[in-house]
């Protein structure tokens, strides 16, 4: 085997005088309502996404298409103050039909991982005039379950557009959830925008009876247009592969080098931290941080403890924080099974974005 061109990376492996870390897995945030709400925006790594600084990908059409087809919608969506007539009848069940308006009542992205579908919606809710929100399925549901179900209702009706992104039904409280919620936003004028991995007309497929639900799903599915969005993982297109872990006597040295805005945890601990935590706190959970550090990553046991770290996952990489980990490298920590299973998608997007992460680590053994 010839020599990798890949310079080493510079790590300090002496005497460091310990700075002040956070450790996550002490952390117990409260989260008021109001900062949920005022919350439901594109994350920082979104904020500057527009149509302009989209690239589409000129072996695959259907890139420049979506982006032709959220422009007009965009140009189609007014101000509250100035919107349409709502919706006159139910979205879901026998005998609805939507009101008439300018367009369809909302548009759904559906492509593999990585193919820009959140910079998309982002880029819609930048066109769009306010009041609007954004936010990802889980931050929804939780948001429901944080202001309860008619306070949810009363604090989006008034919006012009609301965007959700990773849209996903992984149980029939969910389904019910959904259906309900977007059935009310709707009769109150509301347009909808989400992105998925999944056609709308298979939410829920493996994950459990989901023909139980298939009035719902189809329901839902009549009243979007289905935008589909081919390409590449654009976090891997033309990158190098993942670094390998550090030792965790490098993760160690690194974190107390980087200084105040280092999480040092074990993974271990912070995984059995995370299931005394709401999903709806994981953000919070990582404020103040700027890289997080773990040591041990292993394989994850079980499938709850899975899709917990995939949230943390999620806000991690809305906050483009790297992460410097020892132990098992990301791509291996889901099970065969997992990846074979009804949540499968999910896991796949958290080893892309889990990667991804891990190569931003290289900036910071660098400055080390």
């Amino acid at each position: 085997m010839g020599q990798s061109s890949t310079p080493p990376r510079t790590v300090p492996l002496g005497l460091v005088s310990p700075a002040p870390h956070i450790a996550l897995a002490e952390r117990r945030p409260v989260v008021a309502a109001e900062r949920l709400i005022a919350e439901m925006v594109p994350p920082p790594r979104f904020q500057q996404a527009r149509f302009s600084t989209y690239i589409p990908d000129p072996q695959q059409p259907s890139q420049a298409e979506a982006v032709r087809v959220l422009e007009a919608f965009a140009a189609g969506l007014t101000s509250r103050d100035t919107a349409a007539k709502p919706a006159k009848k139910r979205w879901f069940g026998r005998g609805t039909q939507p009101a008439e308006t300018s367009g369809p009542g909302g548009v759904y992205l559906d492509g593999g991982y990585g193919v820009g579908k959140t910079h998309l919606l982002a880029s819609l809710w930048h066109a769009t005039p306010g009041p609007k929100a954004f936010g990802t399925f889980v931050e929804l549901t939780n948001l429901v379950g944080a202001l309860g179900f008619q306070q949810a209702v009363q604090a989006l009706s008034g919006h012009t557009l609301l965007c959700i992104d990773e849209f996903e039904l992984d149980d029939p409280g969910d389904t019910v959830l959904v259906s309900t919620l977007l059935t009310r936003l709707a009769e109150a004028g509301v347009k909808l925008a989400a992105t998925s991995n999944t056609l709308p007309g298979k939410l829920g497929e493996g994950r459990f009876a989901a023909t139980d639900f298939m009035r719902e799903i189809q329901g839902l599915a009549s009243r979007f247009r289905s935008l589909r969005i081919d390409g590449q993982d654009y976090r891997h297109r033309g990158l190098p592969e993942a670094p390998p872990p550090y030792s965790d006597a490098e993760v160690t040295t690194l974190a107390a080098s980087h200084g105040e805005g280092a999480s040092l945890d074990d993974f271990d601990a912070l995984l059995t931290h995370l299931s005394d935590v709401h999903p709806s706190r994981y953000g919070a959970l990582l404020d103040g941080v700027d890289a997080v550090f773990v040591r041990g990553v292993t394989p994850v046991p079980d499938q709850s403890t899975a899709l917990r770290l995939v949230v943390l996952a999620d806000r991690m990489y809305d906050r483009e924080l790297p992460i410097v980990a020892s132990g098992a490298a990301f791509d291996s920590i889901f099970s065969e099974e997992m990846l074979n299973g009804g949540y499968k998608k999910k896991y796949f997007r958290a080893i892309s974005r889990l990667v991804a992460l891990a190569r931003d680590s290289k900036q910071i053994a660098a400055a080390g």
